[in-house]
């Protein structure tokens, strides 16, 4: 069984396309592309299943065409609709453009200049010319914190951790 914590969320299954099973799907990462993955999972009723890519054509940059084997009608597509979309964090380790941000939602952050445990990533903001971090800190609160990369000294994809220096008073706000 495919734990939750060996795969990150890469997208959306929108409505049908056609009559021959087609469906749309919104992306935030093309590592399916990249590795040129043979499946993706979908998440129907929590349980992560496999679905074996047919053939894909992308729309733009966020949106494809996605033909699964053995959805061949309208209908079995519509059935999909809504069904968060996920890949394992196993396969993306040799994408060739490096670690997407969607990889490393639930990641523990940890502060380089005391060894404390901040939070865990939660989102990632990148609709802004400074990408952030949305952390929600070991107290429960959340709190923002800037993705640059002269805050972050090292990331471990082993053990899920990301060390920063975070500067005084950002944690205060």
């Amino acid at each position: 069984m495919i734990k939750n914590e060996d795969v990150y969320r890469i997208g959306k299954l929108g409505k049908p396309h056609g009559v021959q099973g087609e469906i749309s799907f919104l992306f935030t990462d093309d590592v399916f592309d990249r590795v040129e993955a043979d499946y993706l999972l979908l998440s129907i009723d929590g349980i992560l299943v496999p679905f074996f890519i047919e053939e894909y054509r992308f729309k733009s940059a966020e949106n494809a065409l996605v033909k699964f084997e053995d959805i061949d009608s309208e209908g079995r597509a519509r059935q999909l609709t809504g069904c968060e979309v996920f890949f394992e964090r196993s396969l993306s380790d040799g994408a060739e453009q490096g670690l997407s941000w969607a990889e490393i939602i639930g990641f523990t952050v940890i502060n380089r200049l005391n060894d404390e445990v901040v939070g865990h990533i939660t989102e990632v903001d990148n609709t802004t010319i400074n990408t952030l971090f949305e952390i929600k800190t070991t107290t429960g609160k959340d709190i923002l914190v800037p993705a640059h990369e002269e805050l972050i000294h090292e990331a471990d994809m082993q053990r899920r951790e990301i060390r920063m220096s975070i500067p005084d008073g950002l944690l205060d706000l």
